[in-house]
């Protein structure tokens, strides 16, 4: 039965119901271009006009999940090097990679952030975006910083390419159906395409070891 929300702490509950639910479609449908917020509403168990009193759009909706993703990877890195120190460049990127994978949809939100999630919310949601992530992107460095022998410049330099790398090997390793339909048919073809986890990983190790040479 649909429900509205009677107070703040209510209407919390339900905004984030609604991220939440957003998040397992994407996690179903093979990626946050088949989410429609019809499909979420339902899931979250909310009429489907009332989602307007909570996010005005489907874009504000995933750039408020994509915000959460950067809090959830801070936290994630956070505890990966809890207690350690020395990390070398290699053990650093392994930290890196390791946490962007446990994120898929927030992997695949990266691409979709740049491409127009920004871009289609009024410009205080897009500041607020852009101040979150910012500070979250700050306390990563700092905290790896802290856990790793590189600097701090190299680690900016490090996150720099761990975001390209997992938004733009998120998207090649989840193919749209017809992708899929052909890379059955060129095997070959789908196992250079779907090695997201292994990719990253050699890749950001490699990036990790060229930064701490330079």
């Amino acid at each position: 039965m649909h429900q509205r929300a009677r107070s703040a702490e209510d209407k919390a509950r339900r905004a984030d119901d609604l991220l939440k639910a957003a998040e397992a479609l994407a996690r179903e449908l093979g990626g946050v271009r088949y989410v429609t917020l019809a499909a979420v509403t339902e899931r979250a168990g909310l009429h489907r006009t009332g989602v307007r009193r909570y996010y005005a759009s489907k874009e504000e909706l995933l750039l408020e999940l994509a915000e959460r993703g950067w809090g959830q990877w801070r936290d994630a890195i956070k505890s990966a090097v809890a207690g350690r120190v020395g990390l070398g460049p290699a053990q650093t990127a392994a930290v890196v990679s390791e946490t962007l994978v446990a994120l898929p949809v927030f992997c695949d939100l990266l691409t979709h952030v740049t491409l127009y999630l920004e871009g289609d919310v009024d410009i205080e949601r897009a500041r607020r975006y852009k101040t979150n992530s910012f500070a979250a992107h700050d306390e990563i460095a700092a905290t790896l910083d802290h856990a790793s022998t590189m600097s701090v410049e190299r680690i900016a330099g490090l996150l720099a390419a761990a975001i390209m790398l997992a938004a733009g090997l998120w998207q090649v390793s989840h193919p749209t159906p017809t992708l899929a339909a052909l890379y059955e048919q060129v095997p070959r073809w789908g196992h250079v395409a779907l090695d997201f986890a292994p990719r990253l990983t050699s890749l950001l190790e490699a990036c990790a070891v060229g930064l701490g040479e330079t």
